[in-house]
C-alpha cells in the first residue's frame, strides 16, 4: 500500500493569515515528497475559504515547481463547470511542465451551494452525467483532432495543446455509488473513495461495490483503488484533544455546506449544530477518534492493516480538518517518521 496526500489552502476564521496558510500547505506537500508519498491531492471549490481551490492546475502546478518526484493529482476536477477544450489544455500543460507527473481525477461534485453559483439550475444529484461526457472527450482531445456533438458541449473539429506528456494519463474518478464504480471500472479508471467520517465497514461497502463492477465487466480490471481518510497522529493528550475539537468545528461547516442548513458570509460557512446533522452518531467524539485515522502512531500503524488487507492500494491522508497548522505539521512527521516504514 503506498501513501498519498489530500490538503487543502483552508482558512477557519478571517483571523487565519492568507500567507501562512500558503506557506503552511506548500510545506507539507515538500515533507512529503521528501518523504516518498506517491501523489500529492488538489480539490476544486469556489467561494469557500475552508478550501481556497479555484483552480487545482494553478496549485498543482506551483507544488510541481517545488517539488521533484510527488505525482500531482487533481482530486477532483467537477466536469460541469469546465469546457473539454479549456479543461483538455490545462491539464495537459500541467503534465508537460511537470515532465509527466499528472493524476487526472474528474467527478461530479459535492455541494448544491456551489452548483446554485457556478452552474445554476443544475441538480448535483445529475452532474455524472456531465462527468461521463466529459472524460472521453478530453481523451480524445489528447489524441488529436475531434469533432464532438454530445448532450451538453458541441464543437467543431479542435485539438488539445499542448499534450500530455505521458502517452496514457492516469484517470481516477471519485466513487461511493455503484453506479459510479460500474462507470469507473468499465472505462478502465483508477478509483478514490472517502468514507467520510462512517466506521471501518463503509470501507468494506465499497470494496464490495468495487468486486461487483468488476464481475460485472467479465473480471477485468487493472485499476488502483486509494481511499481517503482524514488523518491525525498524536503522541499526548493536549494534540489528541485539538484534533477532535477541530474536526468537529470542520464537520459542523461541512454539514451546513452539504445540506444548506445554514448560511456562508464572505466565504466562511456558519457552524450548525452538531445534533442537527444526519446520522448523529457520525460527530460523537468517541466514534470519530475510532472511525478516523486519528491515534498515536501505533495505534494508526494498527488502523491502516485492515485497509492494507482490504486490498487499498493507495491510502490518502487528508490532511486538512481546521487542525492548527503547527499541529498539522507534528501529525504529518510523526506519520513520516513512525508509521511509514511499517509499510515498506
Amino acid at each position: 500500500m503506498k501513501f498519498q496526500l489530500a490538503i487543502n489552502l483552508e482558512r477557519m476564521t478571517p483571523a487565519t493569515d492568507m500567507k501562512a496558510v500558503r506557506d503552511h500547505t506548500l510545506e507539507m506537500v515538500k515533507m512529503a515528497d521528501e518523504a516518498g508519498f506517491e501523489i500529492a491531492w488538489a480539490a476544486e471549490h469556489h467561494a469557500m475559504e475552508m478550501t481556497i481551490a479555484p483552480n487545482p492546475f494553478q496549485i498543482l502546478t506551483w507544488w510541481g515547481e517545488h517539488t521533484k518526484n510527488i505525482r500531482l493529482g487533481v482530486g477532483v476536477v467537477n466536469a460541469a463547470y469546465w469546457h473539454p477544450i479549456d479543461l483538455a489544455g490545462e491539464a495537459a500543460f500541467l503534465d508537460l511542465i511537470s515532465d509527466g507527473r499528472l493524476e487526472f481525477g474528474i467527478g461530479s461534485g459535492a455541494y448544491q451551494r456551489e452548483f446554485d453559483r457556478m452552474k445554476p439550475g443544475l441538480d448535483q444529484r445529475d452532474s455524472w452525467r456531465y462527468m461521463q461526457e466529459m472524460l472521453p472527450v478530453v481523451q480524445k482531445l489528447w489524441q488529436g483532432d475531434y469533432e464532438h456533438n454530445g448532450e451538453f458541449w458541441q464543437f467543431p473539429r479542435a485539438t488539445s495543446c499542448p499534450k500530455p506528456v505521458q502517452k496514457e494519463v492516469p484517470v481516477w474518478v471519485a466513487a461511493r455509488a455503484p453506479i459510479t464504480f460500474d462507470y469507473a471500472v468499465e472505462n478502465g479508471c483508477n478509483i478514490m473513495s472517502w468514507p467520510l467520517t462512517m466506521p471501518f465497514s463503509e470501507a468494506e461497502t465499497y470494496r464490495q461495490r468495487l468486486d461487483e463492477s468488476i464481475a460485472k465487466n467479465g473480471g477485468k480490471y487493472d485499476g488502483r483503488w486509494s481511499m481517503m481518510r482524514h488523518t491525525a497522529v498524536y503522541d499526548n493528550e493536549t494534540d489528541r484533544q485539538a484534533a477532535i475539537d477541530s474536526i468537529r468545528v470542520q464537520l459542523s461547516q461541512f454539514g451546513n455546506l452539504l445540506m444548506k442548513s445554514g448560511d456562508v458570509v464572505n466565504g466562511f460557512p456558519e457552524q450548525v449544530p452538531l445534533d442537527s446533522l444526519e446520522g448523529n452518531a457520525r460527530v460523537d467524539p468517541q466514534m470519530l477518534e475510532e472511525n478516523l485515522m486519528f491515534g498515536s502512531p501505533e495505534q494508526v500503524i494498527e488502523k491502516l492493516k485492515p485497509y492494507e488487507a482490504l486490498g487499498v492500494d493507495g491510502f490518502i491522508y487528508y490532511a486538512s480538518m481546521g487542525m492548527d497548522m503547527d499541529q498539522q505539521k507534528r501529525s504529518l512527521k510523526l506519520f513520516i517518521d513512525q508509521v511509514l516504514p511499517e509499510f515498506r
